[in-house]
């Protein structure tokens, strides 16, 4: 069974959605007490080098939280952003060149590690996942926004890692969630899927592709369908969401109601697309397709979309 029951909603199923952290975005501007938070013994900090997360190894186990004394053997950190609150203290995110993570990388324990791996192969918890993900999209934005876009001048860091301000011109840049939709067209007992030529051999997965300005969700769907696969859709309904921080985005998932059946695959786009049916979903999700064809992981919304609907969710 690959839903997660007892969640409050679909998307608590997906990975790096399980967040527990308290943000206290209301205190983001008082600097007296994020720097009390950051002096308090009990404070801890995510270390990400480049776009990889470095993890202290254990025995069998990898730990992803250091002390800010701990985290002084690494140098000078590029930014430093506070997450939120959890337990007894502040945790914060320490961004540092990925030279560091090349550097560190199987001295003492220490392993630099992307989060999809992290994620896949369950090295620390589905919160500290959570985490991860929140801490990689906003240093992701950081490292892409050093200068103002309106005149170019060199921002700074205030409202504790949340915001971005030009002195020059006086811009304030706040970081960027992009919308994806991503979507599984449905026809009766049948739902579309395809494949990117990047995707591993046999792996099919949701239709998915960026909400453009001045467009609703439902209408974003329906044009990538038609992008894609060719395929017209009417009636669109929400199901989950995920965080996906590959870099930045926020992946909204529905099921569209197709109102066409013949497929024109958009071969710029897709490497391939078809009909499946509801009992082909099932062995896909099960990885025992006659065929070796295999849905995504259960870390990605693609593969509980797919489940809730084969399901009859």
């Amino acid at each position: 069974m690959s839903l997660i029951v007892d969640l409050p909603e679909l998307s608590a199923a997906t990975g790096y959605a399980i967040n527990p952290l308290d943000r206290m975005s209301e205190r983001r501007e008082d600097a007296e007490f994020i720097a009390t938070l950051r002096r308090d013994p009990e404070a801890r900090t995510l270390v990400l080098v480049g776009d990889n997360a470095l993890l202290q190894r254990e025995g069998d186990d990898f730990h992803a939280l250091y002390t800010f004394d701990e985290a002084k053997r690494f140098g000078e950190p590029r930014e430093i952003a506070f997450l939120g609150y959890h337990g007894t203290g502040g945790i914060f995110a320490s961004q540092f060149d990925s030279e560091l993570g090349a550097a560190m990388h199987g001295q003492g324990g220490l392993t630099s590690v992307d989060l999809r791996s992290i994620a896949l192969q369950g090295l620390v918890s589905p919160k500290m996942v959570g985490a991860l993900g929140q801490a990689k999209s906003v240093m992701y934005w950081h490292a892409h926004h050093r200068f103002c876009s309106n005149c170019g001048a060199p921002t700074r860091v205030t409202a504790a890692g949340w915001r971005r301000e030009c002195d020059s011109c006086g811009t304030h840049h706040f970081p960027r969630t992009d919308p994806v939709a991503i979507m599984l067209a449905t026809d009766g007992d049948r739902c579309l899927l395809g494949r990117q030529a990047r995707f591993p051999v046999g792996m099919y997965s949701c239709l998915a592709g960026f909400i453009e300005s001045g467009e609703t969700i439902e209408d974003g769907v329906r044009r990538e369908i038609k992008e894609e696969a060719g395929i017209t859709t009417g009636r669109i309904t929400y199901l989950a969401s995920q965080p996906w921080p590959f870099p930045c985005s926020l992946m909204i998932g529905c099921l569209a109601e197709a109102t066409s059946r013949d497929l024109n695959v958009n071969t710029k786009e897709l490497e391939d697309a078809r009909w499946f049916a509801r009992e082909e979903a099932h062995l896909m999700l099960r990885n025992v397709h006659p065929a070796k064809l295999f849905a995504p992981p259960k870390i990605a919304i693609a593969h509980h979309l797919l489940a809730a609907w084969a399901n009859g969710g």
